[in-house]
């Protein structure tokens, strides 16, 4: 089965302009007037979505939504630019949004805010950040929340048959969701058995990895921090190895796995192979501290 979706957030945020950015903002009488041009002469990439609003209390503003896969280290630098660039070319003030659609590694700081100081100059961008996975999957459904209906499996309480079912009606009932079926058939895998969501949504998930969007999906994250990606992978990796001669591993000690720096994961990769006991590897992660 063939069909092609477009998962640009600016084609999502566009289908309920107004619901996304009165949800953002966490003020309900913020009106979107234009989904505006986010491309920067200095940046080489887009941020996801520049909407001019109109607030009675504030006037007009810009509210910036930027969506990320995962979390990444260099966001807090990233969203003060594109504040800065927004600001200076559409000379409006900027309310960022940061929404991060899956968790990062256990351990990660998620900064909600950028600061640096050089010989006593200070600068300083602050910006909302939304975890989609700590969002309840209800609020889409009493919202209206249009735009977030294909991650409902990714929110809290969402990965249930009952939500993703829920989450397919509200798109099959307006013509122009229903090309956003795709995408919440990848997402439903995530948390979902691929049979099961297979029945749900009749997608052939073994070509819906392969279909170009998704893969462009996938390519974005993985361009986005390639850094923390071989830090996954290998904390991955070698979590399989050590399952496979420790089973089962205490949650604690997977955690301490993958909180490891390339470097560490590296070195414990030589190290486990002289592993006899579940103890060897407790020794080890102790003095790698």
């Amino acid at each position: 089965m063939s069909q092609n979706a477009d998962i640009g957030s600016k084609r999502l945020i566009g289908l309920a302009p107004d619901a996304w950015v009165q949800w953002v903002t966490q003020s309900t009488d913020v009106i979107a007037q234009e989904i505006i041009d986010a491309e920067f002469q200095w940046v080489s990439r887009k941020s996801d979505a520049l909407i001019k609003v109109y607030s009675p209390q504030l006037g007009e503003f810009l509210v910036l939504s930027e969506l990320q896969l995962r979390y990444q280290s260099r966001m807090p630098k990233r969203m003060r630019a594109y504040a800065a660039l927004a600001e200076e070319r559409y000379n409006l003030l900027v309310y960022p949004v940061l929404i991060n659609i899956l968790p990062p590694p256990a351990g990660t700081a998620i900064a909600t805010g950028y600061q640096s100081e050089i010989m006593g100059m200070q600068a300083r961008q602050d910006y909302r950040v939304i975890n989609l996975w700590e969002v309840g999957s209800e609020l889409v459904f009493e919202r209206s929340l249009t735009s977030l209906l294909p991650f409902v499996p990714l929110m809290a309480g969402g990965g249930t048959e009952a939500s993703v079912r829920e989450a397919l009606f509200r798109l099959q009932a307006d013509q122009q969701l229903s090309n956003l079926e795709p995408l919440l058939a990848f997402f439903a895998s995530f948390v979902l058995d691929t049979d099961l969501v297979q029945q749900i949504l009749r997608w052939d998930m073994a070509v819906l990895r392969e279909s170009p969007w998704a893969q462009a999906f996938l390519l974005e994250g993985r361009q986005e921090g390639k850094q923390e990606g071989r830090q996954e992978e290998a904390a991955a990796l070698i979590l399989r190895q050590l399952n496979r001669r420790f089973t089962p591993l205490a949650a604690e000690v997977e955690a301490q796995v993958r909180q490891l720096g390339v470097e560490q994961l590296e070195a414990l990769s030589e190290s486990l192979l002289d592993f006899t006991q579940l103890a060897d590897l407790e020794t080890w992660l102790s003095q790698s501290k």
